[in-house]
């Protein structure tokens, strides 16, 4: 029997290239999957957050996908953009845990998530300190809640991908070497990982699942 029949999973982004991939593995793992869309749930909007999550039954996992990027120079980065990228990556993943941990709380018997950070997080980039800033929040929202909720066997962790290999990527950066980029399949299975019962002690890691790019 799929490890994950019976148990509900939440993926936010889970319209896009790496979210279909994981929205994909899960449900063939056995789970019922359930995707926020966007033009319905602003992730960034407490209230919002907190009526979305509570729709839902008890969940196992949530998966947090969703997020913005933005690069430029420091000197060129206004307030306002600042912000959107904090709103975008950090304000969405704070929001999500919460009320995720919520929910796995009424399941009992312990839980999942999973959130996406970046490799510039180990590896900082140039003009790009915006969106730095706000996926370094992903990853101490990640390792703090890891201590905080270790004894009650919810485990939490988060990869940190590199370029992903999509069409919109290879349409933006044609003369790169695709072929290095991680595919959205890998970075899936990786989370798929992470986020099922198999998973009995990883929780806190920053997860590198950068390819070759």
């Amino acid at each position: 029997m799929p490890e994950l029949t019976g148990r509900h999973v939440v993926v936010t982004g889970g319209g896009g290239a790496l979210g279909g991939g994981v929205v994909e593995l899960l449900q063939a793992r056995g789970a019922t999957v359930h995707v926020p869309l966007i033009t319905d749930v602003r992730l960034d909007d407490e209230a919002q957050a907190v009526a979305y999550y509570a729709t839902l039954p008890p969940l196992w996992a949530s998966i947090h996908l969703a997020g913005g990027f933005a690069m430029g120079a420091i000197a060129d980065t206004s307030y306002a953009d600042f912000e959107a990228q904090w709103k975008l990556n950090t304000v969405t993943c704070f929001l999500a845990c919460r009320e995720a941990v919520k929910s796995i709380r009424k399941a009992g018997g312990g839980g999942r998530i999973v959130n996406v950070a970046a490799r510039v997080v180990s590896l900082p980039t140039p003009n790009m300190t915006a969106y730095l800033a706000s996926k370094a929040g992903v990853a101490a929202i990640t390792q703090g809640l890891a201590t905080e909720l270790r004894s009650e066997n919810i485990l939490v962790n988060a990869v940190l991908p590199s370029i992903i290999d999509t069409p919109a990527n290879r349409a933006a950066m044609p003369e790169a070497d695709h072929a290095a980029w991680p595919k959205p399949a890998e970075i899936a299975r990786a989370i798929g990982y992470l986020a099922s019962p198999e998973n009995t002690l990883t929780s806190g890691a920053l997860v590198p699942v950068y390819g070759r790019g």
